[in-house]
Parts: C-alpha cells; sequence; structure tokens
C-alpha cells in the first residue's frame, strides 16, 4: 500500500496496541502517534522501548472528547488510524457496565466522526490511500459448541456487556462505510496473551500467582476453551490488514490453538516448575472458584481468509508462545510489581450477577 507512512493508534499503551507500535517502529519505515487516556490498563512503560524513536510520539487524551480527537487528527495527519482503545475485560463489564458503553460506543462514535470529517478533506489520492482499522473480538459472535468456527460471516451472538459493546462498535464502523464512504477494515481477534498484558487476565495473572506460591482460581469446572494467538502473531496480521486488507471487508484473527482455560493452567504451572521449582508441583494451588455469570463455553477462529488473501499464519505455538511469555513476567517483576502493588493486586473481579 504505502512506505514511510503515519499510523494513528487509539489504546496504544494498552496490552495489543503498545505491541503494534513497537511493531511499527522495529520493523517498519513507519511513524506512529499514539494516543491513550492512561486509564488502569494503559502503561507508558510499555511503550518505553520505542519512547526515544524520532518516528513516535504520544499524545494523552479520550477518544469519547471528539474535539481534542478531531484535533490531533488534523493535525497529525494520518495515513492509518487504527482504533484498540476500549474497555476489555468481561469481568468488569458485568461489575460496571457503563464504562463499556462509553468507551466502546460512545467512543468510537466521537472517533468515527472525526475520521470522517478529516477523510472528507483529503486529496484524492490520499482519500484512497486512507484506512480506519477497528480491532475488535471473537467475543461478538457469541459461544460456539463442541465443533465449529467463529468466521467472517458468523452471525453476531454477544453474550456479556463487554461483547455486546464491541458489538455495536462493528456495527457503526460498517455504518460509517456504508453510508459515508469511509474506508474501513474490521478484525476479530481470539485470545491474546504475551508480555506487558495486564495482570487481570489469565495467563499473565496464573503465572504470578504460581510464581509468588498463591492460589490459581479457575472458574467453574475450567473446560471453557479459547483460541490462543500470541500478541506479535497479531500485530503482524493487523499490519497486514491495516496496509493490504481489502476496504470494507472483515478479517478473523485466531491462533488455531485451542485449549480449555484449565489445561493453559496446567501448563503454566509445569514451565513455572522447570524454571522456579516450589517444594510442591503448582498444580496444587489450582482451585475452582464460582464461575462468571454467563460464561461462554468456547471460542474458536478460522482463519482462513487473512491467510488465504494476505498470506498470514501464526509463527508460534502455544508451547513456544506460553514458555516465552512466562520467561517474559519472570524477568520483568519491577513492571507487574508496579501494578500489583498500587491498581490490581489479583482479587477475584466480575462476580455481580
Amino acid at each position: 500500500m504505502f512506505s514511510g507512512g503515519k499510523f494513528l493508534v487509539t489504546g496504544g499503551a494498552g496490552f495489543i496496541g503498545s505491541a503494534f507500535a513497537r511493531l511499527l517502529i522495529a520493523e517498519t519505515n513507519h511513524s506512529v502517534l499514539v494516543v491513550d487516556k492512561l486509564t488502569y490498563a494503559a502503561n507508558l512503560e510499555s511503550l518505553q522501548p520505542i519512547a526515544e524513536n524520532p518516528r513516535y510520539s504520544f499524545a494523552r487524551a479520550d477518544i469519547c472528547d471528539a474535539a481534542k480527537m478531531s484535533s490531533l487528527i488534523e493535525n497529525y495527519r494520518p495515513d492509518v488510524i487504527i482504533h484498540f482503545a476500549a474497555e476489555s475485560h468481561v469481568d468488569r463489564s458485568i461489575d460496571g457496565p457503563s464504562a463499556f458503553i462509553e468507551t466502546n460506543i460512545v467512543g468510537t462514535f466521537a472517533l468515527l466522526q472525526a475520521a470522517l470529517g478529516y477523510w472528507q478533506t483529503l486529496p484524492s489520492a490520499r482519500r484512497d490511500q486512507f484506512r480506519f482499522h477497528h480491532i475488535s473480538t471473537d467475543e461478538v459472535f457469541g459461544s460456539l459448541g463442541e465443533t465449529g468456527h467463529f468466521s467472517e460471516t458468523t452471525a453476531y451472538d454477544p453474550r456479556s456487556p463487554y461483547s455486546s459493546s464491541k458489538a455495536a462498535s462493528d456495527h457503526l464502523v460498517n455504518a460509517w462505510h456504508h453510508t459515508y464512504g469511509l474506508p474501513v477494515v474490521i478484525s476479530n481477534c481470539s485470545n491474546n496473551y504475551g508480555p506487558y498484558q495486564f495482570p487481570e487476565k489469565l495467563i499473565p495473572l496464573m503465572t504470578i500467582n504460581a510464581l509468588e506460591g498463591r492460589a490459581l482460581p479457575v472458574y467453574g469446572n475450567g473446560k471453557n476453551v479459547r483460541d490462543w494467538l500470541h500478541v506479535d502473531d497479531h500485530v503482524r496480521a493487523l499490519l497486514l490488514i491495516a496496509t493490504k486488507g481489502a476496504v470494507g471487508s472483515k478479517y478473523c484473527v485466531g491462533g488455531l490453538c485451542e485449549k480449555s482455560n484449565l489445561d493453559v493452567v496446567h501448563t503454566i504451572c509445569n514451565v513455572m516448575d522447570e524454571l522456579v521449582p516450589l517444594d510442591r508441583p503448582r498444580s496444587s494451588l489450582i482451585a475452582f472458584v464460582q464461575d462468571r455469570p454467563g460464561h461462554d463455553q468456547r471460542y474458536a477462529i478460522d482463519p482462513g481468509k487473512i491467510s488465504a488473501e494476505l498470506g498470514w499464519s501464526p509463527r508460534e505455538t502455544f508451547e513456544s508462545g506460553l514458555r516465552k511469555t512466562v520467561q517474559w513476567y519472570l524477568d520483568n517483576k519491577p513492571w507487574w510489581h508496579r501494578i500489583r502493588s498500587r491498581t490490581y493486586g489479583g482479587e477475584r473481579l466480575g462476580v455481580v450477577a
């Protein structure tokens, strides 16, 4: 599509957004403006590896602030807007859904309006080049049975406040394309894991608890299945979609790696027992707890479209990716120590039905 373009990345201090920003600086000639409100899950330390690069810049802003977003876009004049900014934790959406409605729906609307106003002023060649890439989730599709996979044609059936708000934002993005002509692409991904992930999520939470010899809480019977995707594989897919994907298209990105939550926890235990032995197996720390309300049974993605059209496939197996992830948390204790002591201490969320 182009070389040396300008990317505006909302939510770029979060887990996946920061990985995307680091990829842009490390492996391309593109420039990036990270825009982030810096809520609890954002962390500028995740951008420290690129902080001194002249192709990186940062602006603290809320996507719900329409005037601020219009100003940032007009001043930076991006070729691509990558929209990561979202409230994203199901348990938190159960406890407090209002933030999800505000950020994921109202914020996406404000950003679309700002992007549309900017795009309409561009000269013809830049209008054709511009993309608005909306990052979504497989959770908008609901829950699978024992067989089958989500694809780009799967009907929406969200079950939680989080997934419902993301489904709404997907529909808004599609509407701005079909009604106003805004050149958009949408991607729906499976469960991400990797370095710099906020430790309320399953893999970092279990890794840190296992290191500290604390209980490893597993919801229900632990048989809920997820398709696991290493974040570095995901952001490589996103770069392809943003620069080579067909306008108006949707791409499903999955790791081709289905594991039950209990299997994931046992694998973490085994890796931790090898790397940092305790006086007993880490599996003895597993504790089954009350299930999440409305817990979806299974997610799995068919990534056939992005594979066929854009040549993408995951590089990491679950075993290789998980080992690297566990090692990262062992090697970067100051990063998560600050979070555990100041923001989130590992407590249970999402128990209000």
